[in-house]
């Protein structure tokens, strides 16, 4: 069976990076490093999420091409309206999707006064709050990210702790500093994952 690993990935054995990019050719560097049988651990982490992901190292390369291929994730093409077919019946499909909705009444008297009713006054006021809240959903992302690989990764590292609390209170400069000391994979890395690129 073959899986979808649309995202990048990055390999350490122990504190040095050895693969970056598609999932094969981290599945690929990881059977290698474990075939070498060091005692270094070797890890693969999601660089969108900074976590580990388990993988089955066991198999042929061209089991494991097979098993872990790259699969380019096209975004479905929009479906296109016909125009000689006469449209049928109720609201057209915009890929609004229906859910329940718990409020107060008070809630639901002002939504009910909204020009547009309590749909589109929902609606506004969820791509407001998105749009408001942009820039620090991004860097609570990212917090996350560079959290999870570092716990996997620099735990027993000098200054993990205070690099934790200083990666939370957004001392960034002071993070940074903190990170000078330890191994420059592990570094360059959760840089990376807090910075995003």
């Amino acid at each position: 069976m073959t899986m979808i690993y649309p995202n990048t990935y990055t390999s350490f054995m122990g504190h040095r990076c050895i693969a970056s990019g598609p999932m094969l050719a981290n599945v690929l560097a990881v059977k290698k490093a474990l075939e070498s049988k060091l005692n270094d651990p070797v890890l693969i982490f999601d660089d969108v999420t900074g976590s580990f992901v388990d993988v089955n190292t066991q198999g042929t390369d061209e089991e494991l091409a097979q098993r872990y291929a790259q699969v380019d994730v096209a975004e479905p093409e929009a479906e296109q309206v016909e125009t000689d077919t006469p449209r049928g019946r109720g609201r057209p499909k915009l890929g609004v999707v229906p859910r329940e909705v718990t409020l107060l009444p008070r809630h639901w008297d002002w939504l009910a006064t909204q020009p547009g009713g309590a749909s589109v006054a929902l609606r506004k006021l969820v791509e407001e709050a998105r749009r408001a809240s942009a820039d620090k959903d991004q860097r609570r992302q990212a917090q996350e990210r560079t959290y999870n690989f570092m716990t996997a990764m620099g735990g027993d590292l000098p200054g993990f702790e205070e690099a934790m609390r200083a990666l939370f209170a957004n001392k960034l400069e002071h993070f940074q500093e903190l990170l000078n000391t330890w191994p420059e994979d592990v570094r360059d890395y959760a840089l990376k994952l807090l910075s995003g690129t």
